[in-house]
């Protein structure tokens, strides 16, 4: 939950629709790990990644407490903890649970899809509002689980200074003329460990956080993580029961120009989110 003020890729070059390609500085190089050009140190990009710090350390903060690929259809093997993602034509889950998919089956695919799932709303700014957080903190988590995260989660999503320094008001809502954003975008699942009433499921996403509006000092923002969860069968279905979180894989950005404030709080009203079940 990066500021687009001096991206630097691959992409169109000062709005002229040209094309600009990097090449390694040396044969076999990583374009990755190449020295990039310095990013303009700003006020709005330290007060973004001050932001994304809170929020990763709110995140810890209330919820502290290997195996070789599956086989395709067609009998081959990926690569170690990996698996296509591409859509089998069969529905993967028929339930909800208000606004949450449930109800997944028993198997590696459907613990994926309850991971990806439950990830967008436990990283959208419902999180932010006390009675959305407990419906889905209920709905998402093992019920001896949920019943002790929901102090916590209290605590952390309540605290005056925490919500000051993110730009909300105490209640949790943005100030007049903002729009508050809090979305992830699940990009795939890979599976770490599968025991049949056991999971451990990664989950790679980029996220959108921020204030978007005239005079933010939180301009929404990118970035990148991958969350691992733990989950249990119970009852019938895949539940969360612990989950922890790390930066990246981070792409390359490109250049392109970042929208304005009006811009992005149309496109957040106006674009609605989706589930990603596999």
């Amino acid at each position: 939950m990066s500021l687009g003020e001096d991206n630097t890729g691959y992409g169109g070059v000062g709005g002229t629709g040209q094309t600009r390609t990097r090449l390694p500085e040396s044969p076999g190089a990583d374009p990755y790990g190449t020295p990039r050009r310095p990013a303009r140190t700003s006020r709005s990009l330290i007060m973004v990644v001050g932001v994304v710090v809170l929020l990763i350390a709110a995140i810890a903060f209330a919820n502290r407490s290997g195996d070789e690929g599956p086989t395709a259809k067609d009998g081959t093997k990926g690569a170690p903890g990996t698996a296509p993602t591409a859509a089998s034509g069969e529905r993967p889950v028929e339930g909800k649970n208000g606004s949450i998919p449930v109800g997944y089956p028993r198997t590696e695919e459907g613990a994926q899809s309850a991971a990806s799932n439950y990830a967008v709303p436990l990283g959208s700014a419902d999180m932010f509002d006390r009675d959305r957080r407990h419906a889905i903190v209920d709905t998402v988590y093992a019920p001896d689980v949920a019943n002790a995260r929901q102090g916590d989660l209290d605590k952390v999503y309540s605290d005056k200074d925490f919500l000051s320094r993110i730009g909300l008001r105490t209640d949790g809502t943005a100030p007049e003329g903002m729009t508050f954003v809090s979305r992830i975008i699940p990009v795939g699942t890979k599976i770490d460990g599968y025991a049949g009433d056991t999971a451990t499921i990664a989950v790679w996403y980029s996220s959108l956080f921020g204030l978007a509006g005239d005079g933010s000092k939180s301009p929404v923002s990118e970035s990148w993580y991958t969350t691992t969860y733990q989950l249990r069968w119970i009852d019938g279905d895949w539940k969360v029961t612990d989950f922890t979180q790390k930066p990246g894989p981070v792409p390359v950005g490109r250049d392109q120009r970042a929208s304005d404030a009006q811009e992005m709080a149309d496109a957040v009203n106006q674009f609605g989110g989706f589930t990603y079940a596999r």
